[in-house]
């Protein structure tokens, strides 16, 4: 996997060894990122569930201002932990190991704030609909900011949590992207 566009372009990513993430596909990276151009120049963002950290780094080499990562497995936290210093990113990037639902109310209560989030939770579950509740209480993301989720095509989230509107998908076969944008 490589850095598609931006700063780092060509740069290659580490990922995980064995199935504990699954790397979001470059055909849904290039229209994510393209999408969310207008949005990333010095925006601060959230990767939840962020793997190796595909999304975020993309982000980064992309002018967004600063990426915080939050990510369980340790095999994936080692992996984005080796991504982040071999692309020289140190200063714009914060790698939590932990929980994301736990990790989110740390964050919240140290009084952070992103333009953009991104969670990529394992489709198998339900943490999309627990995260989206979430950050729909208005906490995590500025007035205006997106949340994006990525999911299983097949399982649909609400149209709106809490602050949390949607108002667009993509589809990529048998994943989508909704999108969401905060009130404020």
């Amino acid at each position: 996997m490589r850095v598609i566009a931006g700063a780092l372009k060509g740069r290659r990513l580490v990922t995980p060894r064995g199935a504990v993430t699954r790397p979001t596909a470059d055909q849904v990276r290039i229209a994510l990122m393209d999408a969310l151009t207008p949005w990333l120049p010095h925006a601060r963002v959230l990767d939840l569930f962020a793997g190796a950290g595909a999304v975020g780094l993309e982000a980064l080499s992309r002018d967004a201002g600063h990426a915080t990562f939050v990510e369980r497995d340790g095999r994936a936290v080692a992996a984005l932990v080796e991504n982040v210093r071999t692309l020289g990113v140190e200063s714009r990037a914060q790698i939590v190991r932990g929980d994301v639902e736990r990790e989110l109310g740390r964050l919240a209560a140290e009084g952070r704030q992103f333009e953009i989030v991104f969670l990529d939770p394992p489709y198998t579950t339900d943490l999309a609909g627990r995260v989206l509740d979430a950050l729909g209480s208005g906490e995590l993301t500025t007035p205006g900011g997106l949340v994006i989720a990525q999911r299983f095509t097949k399982r649909p989230p609400a149209r709106e949590y809490g602050t949390l509107r949607a108002f667009r998908d993509r589809r990529f076969g048998e994943t989508t992207l909704t999108f969401f944008r905060a009130g404020g």
